[in-house]
């Protein structure tokens, strides 16, 4: 699973699954032992569970890069390497 990005501890991955069972645009962050799904359409916790600060932390990063990460979906769905995205700082 390609990584998009690193900021604060916190890792954020995107799947590939060409033709596979994904239908909602999403990602996954990892902080710890920690996992969360996002959906990008809107940006929302899907499954999972992050702690509030690190959580919060995703979203606001997710609503800055929103258009970025769709369009990594999109290459990823394709079968095509995704962009690397901005970290907070």
């Amino acid at each position: 699973m390609p990584e998009l990005c690193r900021f604060f501890g916190i890792i954020i991955r995107m799947y590939s699954e060409i033709g596979g069972p994904h239908h909602v645009p999403h990602f996954h962050a990892y902080y710890q032992d920690d996992v969360a799904i996002f959906s990008m359409d809107p940006i929302a916790l899907m499954a999972g569970r992050l702690p509030t600060r690190q959580q919060r932390l995703v979203e606001a990063w997710a609503e800055l890069h929103q258009a970025e990460l769709l369009e990594d979906w999109q290459l990823l769905q394709h079968g095509r390497k995704p962009f690397a995205i901005k970290p907070l700082s």
